[in-house]
């Protein structure tokens, strides 16, 4: 369990991401990528903030105002989206790893009958939905709860500041390469 003194937003590790395209690709399933706009703003805020409006609120100005929602440049609001974002997931039916809690399960069966789990990978904003159908997860999931920056959603091509490629094997098969070679380069 999360610390409720944390304040900023954890992401899934390295591992964890390398680990769960591996397992996409031996399971023939299908990875896609969003990130969430006005991430903060979805999310209640964790401090007690007040302030006292400025002229640019018209008739407003000068009552005391409470702020209800993260706003950026909080100190908790990367902790507020995060556990808010993770409140959503596992509403969704979705369960944290123990290895890594930003990487969330759930039990699954493709269309031919075989058992697997679909994932979901949890970046600060960004989302990685692994499954056999991705879109309708991400549509009636994490798009039903979150507005979806629309330019944002398909294949990942970037992930913890390293470049995801989906590739063809020699052997026809698909995985997907992840390079760091951009960042070094950087």
């Amino acid at each position: 369990v999360t610390p409720s003194s944390l304040t900023y937003s954890s992401v899934v590790s390295r591992d964890s991401l390398r680990i769960a395209l591996t397992i996409a690709a031996l399971n023939g399933l299908d990875v896609l990528a969003c990130d969430i706009q006005h991430a903060y703003l979805t999310a209640p805020c964790r401090e007690k903030i007040w302030m006292v409006a400025g002229p640019e609120f018209g008739s407003d100005a000068g009552k005391t105002m409470v702020v209800v929602r993260a706003l950026y440049g909080l100190k908790s609001s990367g902790a507020a989206f995060r556990a808010f974002l993770g409140e959503t997931i596992h509403n969704m039916g979705f369960r944290p790893s123990l290895a890594d809690p930003d990487v969330w399960m759930r039990p699954a069966t493709k269309a031919d009958g075989q058992e697997c789990f679909e994932c979901t990978l949890l970046c600060a904003d960004d989302v990685l939905c692994i499954s056999e159908n991705p879109e309708t997860m991400m549509q009636t999931g994490v798009g039903k709860h979150f507005e979806l920056k629309e330019e944002s959603t398909g294949p990942p091509k970037t992930c913890l500041v390293g470049h995801l490629k989906k590739v063809t094997m020699e052997n026809g098969g698909k995985a997907w390469s992840f390079s760091s070679s951009q960042c070094v380069q950087a």
